[in-house]
């Protein structure tokens, strides 16, 4: 679906519209998009998969019969921060599609990284940009944020045992 009209010179793979309808279908960057349920279970799963993945390096460093409460703090510390990182990236690629949606001009490129080009956009498709921009994208934004807030409430007390112990 195009909404911008024929006289916009910005190539259509660059168009903020169709760059946020590209994140909506991928694989990866659709999981803010799916309901609460559905995407808490992603996140979940993708916990549960970086604890297998470094659980092998881990024991080797804090052998599990000698160290099990080092072994399990640092084993969800670590699989933390690989799913932090994971939400990050989500947060990175839809703040820079809001950021093009909010912004009333479009950088792109015609051919090339040399021949950068600047297009203002007429007031009904910034209109129309910024609507999807507020309504669509934010609320998207905020619940990843939501997410790493409660992720790094839940690595805290990790944190602050592992040393303890």
């Amino acid at each position: 679906m195009n909404l911008y009209n024929n006289q916009c010179p910005v190539p259509l793979d660059q168009q903020p519209v169709n760059e946020y309808n590209s994140l909506k279908d991928s694989w990866f960057f659709c999981w803010p998009t799916l309901s609460s349920s559905s995407y808490n279970k992603k996140i979940t799963i993708t916990l549960i998969v970086s604890c297998f993945l470094v659980s092998p390096i881990l024991l080797s460093i804090f052998p599990i019969t000698k160290l099990p409460l080092k072994f399990f703090f640092s084993e969800f510390i670590t699989s933390s921060l690989i799913t932090a990182f994971i939400l990050i990236r989500l947060y990175l690629g839809w703040s820079y599609v809001v950021k093009r949606l909010m912004s009333a001009t479009v950088f792109y490129e015609e051919s090339g990284w040399y021949d950068g080009q600047i297009w203002v956009k007429p007031s009904e498709i910034l209109l129309k940009d910024r609507f999807i921009g507020l309504y669509e994208v934010f609320p998207l934004l905020n619940k990843i944020k939501n997410t790493l807030y409660f992720l790094s409430l839940m690595m805290s007390a990790p944190v602050v045992l592992f040393f303890y112990f």
